[in-house]
């Protein structure tokens, strides 16, 4: 067993433990964009692999058992599942498309992401970091109601203006009919929800095992922004979808709600649709948004 073998001593000196996993956490990461900004596959394969190499080498010198079932978190087994739905997406094009194949695609490998990680968790490492809260936290304050009116607001104002003056609206499909309308709801939807189930109850939550909150949200948005670049969003995109990303990560963390995250990501992909239906039918909804 490779948890028997003795490190050399001068390798096992640790640094805090924080400190020692932001450097594998950082390197996995940075696959993300590898994989879905610069679409050097090879490379984010190769990122995702040092990485779990580091993690391994801190797990031995933290004193963790990588591969013993329970116990201690072990950041090599944590982030080999990040690992693991990263290599899953990245199998198949992210280009958005609506055709019965490319959604039959999606939902294969989006799901996969999910459910692999799932499952590898709870059956082989036998720990339950994978949750999906759906109704935590409580009933919903007031200041949350309020944000979900916000969230509305800012994206009327920030969404169409996104996609029609920078063309980005031209990364997804023409939808000029009522299926295609309806295909695109049903896809716009479905990421968003698969978008918090990844990045947040996965990515987020395996990587505060090991790093303080701000840090390990800063990473997850890395990965976050890294697939909506590829998805469509590009151009000046990351100055509102990296702000989106690490605010999911505080509301998470502030309200411990699946439910409520999911909540406002599907309200602003409600605008995501809407404003994608205007900009490739001039004139269909111009008394909704301020440009036409």
């Amino acid at each position: 067993m490779i948890d028997d073998i003795d490190a050399h001593p001068s390798d096992c000196t640790p640094p805090p433990a924080p400190v020692a996993a932001a450097g594998p956490a950082l390197v996995l990461c940075l696959a993300a964009p590898s994989l879905f900004v610069f679409e050097i596959v090879w490379l984010g394969w190769l990122l995702a692999a040092v990485a779990l190499v580091l993690a391994w080498i801190v797990d031995r010198c933290t004193g963790v058992a990588s591969f013993r079932r329970g116990g201690s978190p072990s950041l090599l087994r944590d982030l080999s599942l990040i690992a693991v739905g990263l290599m899953v997406v990245s199998s198949v094009p992210l280009a958005a498309e609506l055709d019965n194949a490319a959604m039959l695609r999606f939902t294969l490998a989006l799901g996969g992401a999910v459910v692999l990680p799932y499952l590898v968790s709870r059956f082989l490492y036998r720990d339950r970091a994978i949750r999906f809260p759906w109704r935590a936290g409580g009933r919903w304050r007031p200041a949350q109601w309020v944000w979900l009116v916000a969230v509305l607001v800012l994206g009327w104002l920030i969404l169409p203006f996104y996609f029609i003056t920078s063309g980005a609206y031209q990364n997804w499909p023409v939808v000029d009919s009522a299926d295609l309308i309806t295909r695109l709801f049903v896809g716009v939807g479905a990421v968003g929800i698969w978008d918090e189930l990844f990045f947040i109850c996965i990515t987020f939550v395996l990587l505060r095992r090991h790093l303080p909150n701000w840090a390990a949200n800063m990473l997850q948005a890395i990965v976050f922004v890294s697939f909506l670049w590829e998805l469509g969003y590009r151009e000046w995109a990351p100055a509102f979808t990296i702000p989106f990303a690490l605010l999911q990560g505080i509301i998470f963390l502030r309200t411990r709600s699946l439910g409520y995250i999911v909540t406002v990501h599907l309200l602003f992909d409600a605008v995501v649709f809407a404003a994608l239906v205007h900009a490739h039918n001039p004139g269909m909804l111009d008394a909704v948004f301020l440009l036409p």
